[in-house]
């Protein structure tokens, strides 16, 4: 575990470094082109050999798909507490994002021309739900959910398979009770590439979404043109901010909570504002560790990708927490003291606020979606939203009269940039 303190004269210099230890080395970002290019090159056969290679498992192009008869099988023998789950986080979510689908308009602009928006679903989109040792239900949840809302007319998911080709049955039962019988079990970048490019057995996708491993991140950025991403989401970060009112075992179980993801590429940051609170979590984390059956995994997380954090007061944590964009952010902190960190904290994927607030609950029943932005993207990008899965077109109409207006001003530009036919076209219709 590194900590550094907020009055160190190279505390700047050294927070940058340690967030810069989350970018994807060039070796791997170099293997992840190559096995691009022999997707692109080979289609089903890289596919096939990929998945042998990385998942141990010897799948033949017919073996791809899972068949949809599976996944409603998967539905009928989920037990009964574990479908109501499904159901219940199913039901939040639509309830948070079913207001988030914009609506065309139209108007008249300065010209008295008609003017306005049409949003339409993204025709094909390609999920990719992490899967092999930690199936991730939820993210069939948090990213199919969200492309129905918009009326995607058609839905692949892609999520790797175990060593016998099977797909966790969990997750099968959700997306059948979502609604979605595109299912490949192929993962990876090899995923990616088959999503990105096609091959004989898979067609290709209009944009691709959901969260992924480094290696899927980094394939994600280097398809992209030849398809669409929704962002770079990659492995889980958290910061967890805690001034004296903070309980040091909640704290301690929240950190713990991402660094069980296992990766060693998560990034867990604790910030504090008293060497004693510092102290205190600290131990609360190594009494906590002990009990977790992925224990191990997690300490790995803990000794690469921990950074405790001292800090003087709110006001420099919310400083720090600006300059990381934290994936999730945990605010446990006085009541009186949320608001101000609210206003001041502009740079976060989702913000816990308050002592009862883990990152758990976003992680699975709060409602927005826990695709979120990684790597300091939260700079400049947001969560998961039901406008990702849609395209948003402008629409014009002008008649004579609007455009005898405009006439002027075209004219103007053309003379400016020297586009002499742009004029034309606008003066030929004023006559």
């Amino acid at each position: 575990m590194r900590a550094l303190n907020f009055a160190s004269k190279n505390f700047s210099a050294e927070l940058a470094a340690f967030c810069r230890d989350a970018e994807p080395p060039p070796e791997l970002r170099a293997a992840v082109a190559a096995i691009l290019a022999d997707v692109r090159a080979r289609g089903d056969v890289a596919v096939a050999y990929c998945a042998a290679k990385f998942d141990g498992a010897k799948l033949r192009p017919r073996d791809f798909r899972v068949p949809p008869a599976q996944l409603a099988a998967a539905a009928r023998h989920l037990p009964a507490a574990a479908r109501a789950a499904l159901r219940a986080a199913h039901a939040g979510i639509v309830a948070f994002h079913r207001h988030h689908r914009p609506r065309g308009w139209e108007g008249k602009n300065i010209h008295g021309a008609q003017v306005g928006e049409k949003f339409d679903p993204i025709r094909r989109v390609g999920l990719y739900v992490p899967g092999g040792e930690v199936p991730l239900v939820s993210t069939v949840l948090m990213t199919a959910t969200l492309a129905k809302l918009a009326g995607c007319p058609e839905i692949a998911v892609f999520t790797p398979s175990d060593v016998q080709g099977h797909v966790a049955p969990a997750l099968l039962a959700a997306l059948h009770l979502v609604g979605v019988d595109e299912v490949w079990r192929v993962g990876g970048v090899q995923a990616i590439g088959a999503a990105a490019y096609g091959t004989p057995t898979i067609p290709a996708v209009d944009k691709i979404f959901g969260p992924g491993s480094a290696w899927v991140c980094e394939a994600k950025r280097q398809v992209f043109g030849t398809v669409g991403v929704d962002s770079l989401p990659g492995p889980s970060e958290v910061m967890v901010i805690c001034d004296d009112t903070a309980r040091a075992d909640f704290a301690a179980a929240d950190l713990l909570a991402q660094a069980e993801h296992g990766t060693g590429r998560e990034k867990i940051y604790l910030v504090a504002t008293s060497d004693k609170t510092l102290s205190a979590v600290l131990a609360e984390v190594q009494a906590q560790l002990k009990s977790l059956p992925r224990s191990e995994k997690a300490a790995r997380v803990l000794d690469l990708g921990f950074l405790a954090v001292r800090v003087a007061s709110l006001a420099q944590a919310a400083r720090v927490a600006n300059f990381v964009a934290p994936e999730h952010l945990e605010l446990l902190v006085r009541p009186a003291a949320e608001q101000s960190l609210l206003r001041a904290i502009t740079t976060a994927g989702a913000i816990m606020v308050g002592h009862h607030t883990p990152t758990a609950l976003g992680d699975f029943v709060a409602g927005p979606s826990h695709v979120l932005p990684t790597a300091r993207a939260a700079r400049f990008s947001s969560g998961l939203r039901v406008e990702d899965f849609l395209r948003r077109t402008s629409v014009i109409r002008y008649d004579q009269r609007s455009v005898r207006k405009a006439a002027p001003v075209v004219t103007a530009f053309a003379a400016m940039e020297r586009l002499d036919a742009h004029g034309r076209s606008v003066q030929i219709r004023t006559g």
